[in-house]
């Protein structure tokens, strides 16, 4: 491509060289291939890539693009910019020919529920016929092929790879996560967003590297609204108003509010055959249908609210968003691995004492027989989460099978004895199966008629460290191996 031409809607100064040289290549890592590349610079917290400027000359590079003045071999077209990051996010979008521009874009943002409305939104989509790509926590998934992803928003030129292959995929729509770090770092400039849409907010990511105050982490946020052409808020959230300020949208809200465009009302948990989740009623856009959400919990009611007024403004029909929301499964997100008459399983990602007790709070509202929770936690961390999650165990479930997680470089057995300083003093029933396997095993062996048995600390993950040595490991299929071994039918 003609370096003039991958400019088009860069804001830049040429400080040397010509703009007519032909690019063979878009990088911003040094290590990779640079003969005929165009080198994006990257100033980052711990390496900036200026310095690397010789080297990737050396390799073949025609031209770079810089924040700030450095020396650059001769014969280089130069190019400096204000920010490296957008800079790099308008080129890529440009090298892969503005693949969103070729598909119906949604970006999901909040602090909870965008990887599960993401996939309710998909689940929706693919009930109606339609071919998805997504991109979020849990990788990227295009045509079915699944891609591990480091970020939950990957890097911009990763992002824009992914849209061209699901574009190369026949893909109608692309869905994603947008994280507030996403928007901070513009991995997401050069998108076009069709459609944005709010979960919720809560303090998070505020720190060091981060964001320095709520009011950034809100305000970061709030940034999608001023990218997407419509967008939808959790009313209900109270901070919509503000994180919506100053959108350039056409914007609707939806929630259990009278004054929503998109309402939840007669909201219940439902479980009967090998069923459990949720019931509602959804109303909007003059239309009224109960709709069924087969992930436990009545705060999935919002994220499935959010799922389906997106697809109502797609032109979805209720049917599809029915199928779609009663069908949908999300690796490791309050995960109905085996359901039956007789007693469930649940996966989970709940890896501290807050996520614990609002997981064991939820489950409780299905009125189960007894509550038995499996769970380990992580080693080389910090050990006041292994005494809250024992507490909440033990004050909330009925058992308690204490395991393995990722001890890391820990013994086992003092992470298990770790557990126990906050479980004890609860009185809490409890014992110990230190490997994971065989407390999964144990726990649906034993399993009693009206059992709701949940598997958390590690979700979606399908490994297992120990002593630096990741192996193979994924609770839902030891789950599926063990139902299958003993004969259980759903």
């Amino acid at each position: 491509m003609k370096l003039r031409t991958l400019l088009e809607e860069v804001a830049y100064k040429c400080l040397a060289g010509s703009l007519d040289v032909e690019v063979e290549h878009l990088v911003f890592d040094s290590r990779k291939d640079c003969c005929r590349a165009l080198f994006v610079c990257i100033s980052g917290t711990k390496v900036d890539a200026h310095s690397f400027i010789p080297q990737v000359v050396e390799k073949g590079a025609v031209a770079v693009v810089v924040e700030k003045e450095v020396p650059v071999p001769e014969g280089v077209t130069v190019l400096r910019v204000e920010d490296a990051r957008q800079a790099l996010a308008l080129l890529s979008a440009a090298w892969f020919g503005h693949p969103t521009r070729k598909m119906k874009a949604i970006g999901f943002t909040g602090t909870k529920g965008k990887t599960t409305s993401t996939y309710m939104l998909k689940a929706i989509l693919e009930a109606a016929g339609k071919k998805v790509g997504l991109v979020g926590t849990n990788g990227a998934v295009i045509a079915g092929e699944h891609y591990d992803t480091h970020n939950t928003t990957p890097e911009s030129y990763e992002l824009q790879e992914y849209f061209h292959r699901m574009v190369e995929a026949g893909c109608e729509y692309m869905i994603m996560e947008v994280s507030s770090q996403g928007l901070l770092m513009h991995r997401v400039d050069g998108i076009s967003f069709d459609m944005g849409v709010f979960t919720n907010l809560s303090p998070d990511h505020i720190g060091p590297n981060e964001h320095r105050n709520f009011a950034e982490y809100r305000a970061c946020k709030g940034q999608l609204f001023r990218r997407c052409r419509l967008g939808l808020a959790n009313r209900d959230d109270e901070n919509w108003e503000l994180l919506t300020q100053g959108h350039t949208c056409q914007l609707l809200t939806f929630g259990q509010s009278p004054e929503a465009d998109f309402i939840a009302s007669q909201m219940e948990h439902k479980k009967h055959g090998d069923f459990m989740g949720t019931q509602f009623a959804l109303q909007g856009q003059g239309q009224s249908f109960p709709v069924e959400v087969g992930i436990p919990g009545l705060f999935n009611v919002y994220n499935a609210l959010g799922a389906a007024s997106a697809a109502l403004c797609l032109g979805v029909e209720p049917a599809a968003i029915q199928q779609g929301l009663r069908e949908v499964r999300v690796d490791g997100r309050m995960e109905l691995v085996y359901s039956s008459d007789r007693f469930s399983v649940i996966v989970d990602y709940a890896h501290n004492g807050v996520s614990t007790h609002s997981l064991l709070e939820t489950l409780r509202g299905y009125h189960p027989k007894r509550l038995v929770v499996v769970f380990g936690c992580g080693g080389n961390r910090d050990p006041h989460r292994r005494y809250e999650m024992g507490e909440e165990a033990g004050r909330m479930a009925d058992l308690s099978i204490i395991t393995a997680d990722n001890s890391r470089w820990e013994k086992v057995e003092k992470i298990i004895r770790d557990i126990h300083k906050g479980l004890d003093p609860t009185g809490g029933k409890a014992m110990d199966i230190p490997d994971r396997r065989e407390a999964i095993r144990y726990s649906i062996a034993n399993a009693q008629d009206g059992d709701v048995i949940a598997v958390i600390g590690k979700g979606h993950e399908d490994y297992q460290e120990v002593e630096g040595v990741r192996t193979h490991f994924l609770d839902r299929e030891v789950i599926e191996e063990t139902v299958r071994e003993l004969g259980l039918r759903p």
